[in-house]
């Protein structure tokens, strides 16, 4: 998670990233979460001290300016599927299930999914999902809203296919659109709107919007800098 952590940090300030996709590198399992045997040896504030590491870490990805990607091939479990909530965009692969089975150990999701999956397909859905159990497969997954495709083969391609539609996109517009969001969703729409037109003031005097009114003009490619 460290490891994790690190990586999340150098891709906040690296002004060069337009997208991030996360995936797994292990075969057939995106992330199956905590390692219970090594759960069943924590006291009561090692307990602590973890969960609130993996919600911190979750929000990191949350936070991260540019869009993200979640590629479920295999199992997103527990906090498996809670980092992938994190994300703004999910695809889930053939062999993906996805659920928050917590409940069934007697304990509740603790690193966001309480709160980003009632968010993401309402709270009566969440609850069902939440107090069942219950593990999904992608296409079920799909129908209730929980990931934006459910492919046939491998999520990653599809992941690689959604980012490069986002590249060509202006990097300081596409931050402010995430960032408009992303507060405006979690305040009333006329406090939504005063979000909306802070981002839009910070995008008038880029160079890239200028680029944008000059290549389409001229009938040419866009070439932005983020700039």
């Amino acid at each position: 998670m460290s490891q994790f952590r690190r990586g999340l940090a150098e891709l906040r300030f690296d002004e060069t990233v337009r997208v991030v996709v996360l995936r797994s590198a292990v075969d057939k399992v995106f992330c199956a979460g905590a390692d219970l045997k090594e759960r069943a040896q924590m006291d009561a504030k090692e307990v602590s001290v973890f969960v609130h590491g993996l919600r911190s870490a979750f929000s990191e990805v949350e936070t991260l300016p540019v869009p993200t990607i979640a590629a479920i091939d295999g199992a997103a479990l527990g906090g498996g599927l809670e980092v992938a909530l994190a994300a703004d965009i999910r695809v889930a692969g053939a062999g993906a299930r996805l659920g928050l089975p917590e409940t069934k150990l007697a304990i509740i999701p603790g690193a966001g999914g309480t709160q980003r999956l009632p968010r993401l397909i309402g709270a009566s859905r969440a609850k069902e999902l939440i107090f069942t159990g219950r593990v999904l497969d992608n296409k079920a997954a799909f129908s209730i809203g929980l990931v934006n495709h459910a492919v046939d083969g491998v999520a990653f391609e599809k992941a690689i296919e959604i980012a490069r539609e986002i590249l060509p996109a202006g990097p300081v517009a596409t931050r402010m659109a995430k960032l408009a969001i992303d507060k405006g969703v979690q305040v009333d729409i006329a406090s939504g709107m005063a979000i909306e037109q802070g981002c839009y003031a910070q995008i008038i005097p880029t160079e890239d919007r200028i680029e944008g009114l000059r290549a389409f003009k001229e009938k040419r490619t866009p070439v932005y800098k983020g700039k």
